[in-house]
């Protein structure tokens, strides 16, 4: 049920270091660099090579920040104009690649560190809340079967919290499971982490499989950190595709990822 999955950047070494491996999933890590004419050919080009070496269960992650700013679906368009603008197009670059090619994408519904700067440009929370909400319905509305949102550590679409799981859930959307996210949002309860993975199992379609020591984003490999692997694995939603999103000594190797896949199949031995 494990898939060998790896994430990449766009550079072709990057690229090459991966496909050795033989992926059975593929992430590309997109950065605004690649949101020119010529960068989105270069990865169109990527994507088939991909697909011809290795494997068409490719996702697309969309870009962390803009011009060092986290890409915040929070972000008011008319406080931020610029970061709102980035984060519109980019998308729409980015959904439309996939229809194209049959492939997926990945948007943040938010992130934690600089997200309550932009919470604090609505009059409460709720408002904010429901502005994200906003966004990602017209997201989900233009990708269909192609996008899929992922779990944050802040106040902002998070899982492991009942109330905000029940919102999500009733938006329909197809989720992509960060276990890190809900581990720490959860302060290192294990129990927390896999009361959530069952309540929102039918909705998952794409896990980042990270461990972690509960306290802050710290991305470890798998059996580093105080995440029960041994209990996370049967709950997993055999149908969704996983990658292993680790911290990596060096960016050019997947050493870290590969690892990882190992150590949950040493859990099956």
């Amino acid at each position: 049920m494990i898939q060998l999955g790896l994430k990449s950047g766009t550079t072709e070494r990057q690229v090459k270091d991966r496909l050795q491996y033989q992926p059975d999933v593929f992430e590309f890590y997109t950065n605004e660099n690649d949101f020119t004419v010529e960068g989105l050919k270069r990865l169109t080009y990527d994507i088939e090579w991909v697909k011809d070496e290795a494997t068409n269960k490719i996702v697309l992650h969309h870009p962390m920040k803009f011009r060092g700013v986290a890409t915040e679906l929070a972000a008011p368009e008319d406080r931020c104009p610029d970061l709102y603008a980035f984060v519109e197009q980019s998308s729409l670059d980015l959904l439309q690649i996939a229809a194209e090619q049959n492939v997926q994408v990945l948007i943040h519904g938010a992130y934690a560190r600089q997200t309550e700067q932009f919470i604090a440009m609505y009059p409460n929370l709720a408002t904010a809340n429901k502005a994200v909400f906003k966004r990602l319905d017209h997201f989900q509305k233009l990708g269909g079967q192609h996008v899929m949102f992922e779990n944050s550590i802040s106040r902002l679409f998070a899982y492991g919290d009942p109330t905000q799981e029940k919102e999500i859930l009733s938006h329909q959307y197809r989720l992509a499971y960060d276990t890190s996210h809900c581990f720490i949002k959860t302060r290192g309860s294990n129990e927390a982490l896999d009361a959530s993975l069952k309540n929102l199992h039918d909705q998952i379609v794409h896990y980042h499989l990270v461990d972690s020591m509960g306290q802050h984003h710290d991305s470890l490999p798998l059996g580093k950190g105080k995440i029960s692997w041994q209990q996370v694995v049967p709950l997993l939603n055999p149908q969704a595709t996983n990658i292993f999103e680790i911290q990596l000594a060096d960016e050019n190797h997947a050493l870290e990822q590969v690892e990882s896949f190992k150590y949950l199949q040493s859990l099956s031995d």
